[in-house]
């Protein structure tokens, strides 16, 4: 099975990826910062909110169906009761990655959806942050990895 670090490999080894729940008010936003971060290192990422035609300066999408060229991932950061129905869109449109982030609290992760995911062949990091890993790590994210991340184990068509 592979490990939180070997799943995240995977993830950010994709180039264009969708970031779900990016606000039009971004101040703290978790989705804003995660979809800049992406941005920021040269990632071809798209913001998804389906009440918005931009947000960080850039075009949103409202929903996946509607990226030109569709995705190879996505990252979660909506409610978590909103979840369930993205990994639906996600398994229907053949995405095979996705990251439901989750900084504090509950997040983004559903066990509905991460059921869901994994019964469709889509390999899901149901936690943690992609902003803890690789090319767009920093040193926060970094040192929540060394105390966090390491206990997380992770089979891509697990069920749980």
């Amino acid at each position: 099975m592979p490990t939180i670090k070997e799943a995240a490999e995977d993830f950010l080894a994709t180039k264009r990826i969708a970031v779900t729940g990016v606000s039009r008010s971004p101040k703290d936003h978790g989705a804003n910062f995660v979809y800049r971060r992406l941005r920021d290192r040269g990632y071809e990422v798209f913001a998804v909110n389906p009440n918005a035609t931009e947000v960080e300066g850039d075009r949103a999408f409202h929903d996946l169906t509607s990226i030109p060229g569709g995705v190879d991932a996505v990252v979660i950061g909506t409610r978590a009761d909103r979840a369930e129905s993205t990994m639906r869109t996600c398994a229907d449109l053949g995405i095979k990655q996705v990251w439901m982030h989750r900084s504090f609290g509950e997040g983004s992760v559903s066990e509905t959806a991460t059921r869901y995911g994994r019964a469709h062949g889509i390999t899901v990091i149901d936690g943690g942050c992609p902003c803890m890993f690789g090319p767009t790590a920093d040193c926060g994210h970094v040192c929540h990895v060394a105390v966090k991340a390491k206990d997380y184990i992770f089979h891509p068509y697990q069920k749980r």
